[in-house]
């Protein structure tokens, strides 16, 4: 049986070592269409890895990752490949821009690695730095800008497909307060206008504010959501405990959900997932993300 329809990203007890060393020990989440889900814990936590997880930049040992009704975890690499380049987002710590492009076309390159015209993609591209206040910077070179700016690029490059789940490693990391306000205010508007599903991984007190949900992992473990108070908690060996009496033992961790919508991927012949873990929305999450979408 399929994940229920809301449910954008779906994952089962997710486990994934570097040489030995445990990274992920049973992670299970979901997160709905058009869900803003924080991902929090300590340095070395598994944020990173969880994140690279979903959107099949890494293979999980073992464990299943589901985008709608495609086996991600069953995927080649060129499937994957496809898939990320057409449905999802990634945003970074840093920016990784290509030195010898301009800013327009760096904002630019994924529309046209996927086929657009330059104009449509130009186009495209200008609103999205516009709309991130970097559009005069459009025919400079990365070298030339402050490193804020090259941030908002990334972004703008991100965003300018309209994905269906963004996923997000640390990116307010480095900017400045007023920057990073306004950055939180366009991602979370955009989730609700366009519905897209937004999976973050932050220690950042404001960045969490702004989401409906949070998960909080601890050595690579994923903690009962402290809003919900009956959310999931997932072990090592993948089983899921739900119920109120858990939760209330962990109200200092928090909950697991995941991303977003439609897709298109070939090669997988892989049977249906198992029925998803519930998912709620925490009512501080969501106070906190109409917050920051306030001035947008």
């Amino acid at each position: 049986m399929a994940p229920p329809d809301n449910d954008a990203l779906w994952a089962r007890a997710l486990v994934k070592s570097y040489d030995g060393s445990p990274a992920l020990r049973g992670v299970s989440l979901a997160a709905r269409e058009g869900e803003i889900l924080a991902v929090t814990g300590p340095r070395g936590c598994g944020k990173s890895t969880l994140l690279n997880c979903l959107s099949g930049q890494l293979l999980p040992d073992d464990g299943e990752v589901w985008f709608h009704s495609i086996p991600v975890h069953t995927l080649n690499a060129s499937s994957r490949e496809r898939l990320r380049r057409e449905r999802f987002g990634w945003i970074g710590t840093e920016p990784h821009l290509v030195p010898e492009l301009t800013v327009r076309e760096n904002a630019a390159l994924p529309l046209l690695l996927g086929g657009a015209s330059h104009k449509a993609a130009a186009l495209a591209a200008q609103e999205w730095l516009e709309r991130l206040d970097v559009a005069d910077c459009a025919r400079r070179r990365p070298a030339e800008l402050l490193q804020a700016q090259r941030q908002r690029v990334a972004i703008a490059r991100a965003l300018v497909t309209r994905p269906a789940v963004l996923f997000a490693d640390e990116p307010t990391a480095p900017l400045h307060c007023a920057d990073r306000g306004q950055v939180l205010r366009i991602l979370t508007t955009v989730s609700r206008s366009h519905r897209i599903t937004i999976v973050l991984a932050t220690n950042d007190d404001e960045v969490t504010a702004c989401a409906d949900r949070t998960v909080a992992l601890l050595d690579g473990r994923a903690a009962a959501d402290a809003g919900e108070r009956s959310r999931v908690t997932a072990g090592a060996n993948g089983s899921l405990q739900e119920g109120a009496q858990d939760a209330q033992h962990t109200a200092d961790a928090e909950p697991e959900t995941a991303a977003p919508a439609s897709a298109v991927a070939a090669g997988s012949t892989a049977s249906a997932p198992p029925t998803a873990p519930p998912t709620a929305t925490t009512a501080t999450g969501r106070e906190g993300a109409d917050r920051c979408s306030a001035s947008a």
